[in-house]
């Protein structure tokens, strides 16, 4: 299928309107019934030391990282390594709720979420981070933002890592199914919208910037999903 990227409701919606309420609630069961906190995880533990996390905080950024609640889920997982970090959150809205603020003080960890667009921080001057990743984020780009988009994230970091939607016949068919779930009109819409706008192949290797001594890799992940990684070969 050819990559067609349109407007999704969500990102049209008030992010206190009942029904963007109802959505993120779904894309919670969503990132679940994906597997997306264990396909990240996987991706983290084969790529990053985690014995020199162990000595210090790691730096970590989640981009379009809605209300903080996947990244949470990992930091349960790293903390049983004894692994902290220092972590901040970019998304458009302000999502994070104080429960999830507490429940990352409680694993001695940091949280700086930030409201404001994914390019506008990206172009800021700042510390590079650790690892920075991104969960459904990238496919809501064409290839050209996306093209930019990569390679300011490769300016702020030396581990890259995405999980998307995968552009397939089959992902296509399920994503018409997520009625039988109870998710609301705006997630059935836009799950349609995001596989179509999802990708196969290497993609989002062609895309990311050929300067620079960079290990990519690319591979269906699960079901449904794509996971992109791009690590420095510095590391």
């Amino acid at each position: 299928m050819r990559r067609i990227v349109e407007p999704e409701q969500l990102d049209t919606l008030p992010s206190c309107d009942a029904r963007a309420v109802h959505a993120r609630a779904d894309l919670r069961r969503i990132n679940g019934v994906m597997g997306h906190a264990r396909i990240l995880t996987n991706a983290f533990y084969q790529h990053l030391d985690f014995d020199t996390a162990r000595r210090r905080s790691l730096r970590i950024c989640e981009l379009g990282a809605g209300d903080g609640t996947l990244l949470l889920k990992m930091a349960r997982d790293w903390s049983a390594l004894d692994v902290t970090a220092e972590a901040q959150i970019i998304d458009r809205h302000y999502l994070v709720e104080e429960e999830t603020r507490h429940a990352f003080i409680a694993l001695n960890w940091s949280l700086t979420p930030l409201a404001m667009e994914v390019q506008t921080w990206l172009r800021q001057p700042g510390k590079r981070v650790d690892v920075m990743f991104a969960n459904l984020f990238l496919h809501h780009f064409p290839d050209v933002q996306l093209r930019e988009l990569l390679s300011l994230a490769a300016g702020r970091t030396d581990l890259f890592i995405a999980c998307e939607p995968r552009r397939s016949a089959f992902a296509l068919a399920s994503s018409h199914l997520l009625g039988l779930i109870g998710c609301n009109a705006v997630t059935r819409h836009d799950a349609v919208a995001s596989v179509r706008a999802g990708f196969a192949g290497h993609e989002l290797s062609a895309l990311w910037p050929a300067a620079g001594a960079w290990q990519l890799s690319e591979d269906p992940a699960g079901l449904f999903s794509h996971c992109f990684i791009a690590n420095r070969y510095a590391r």
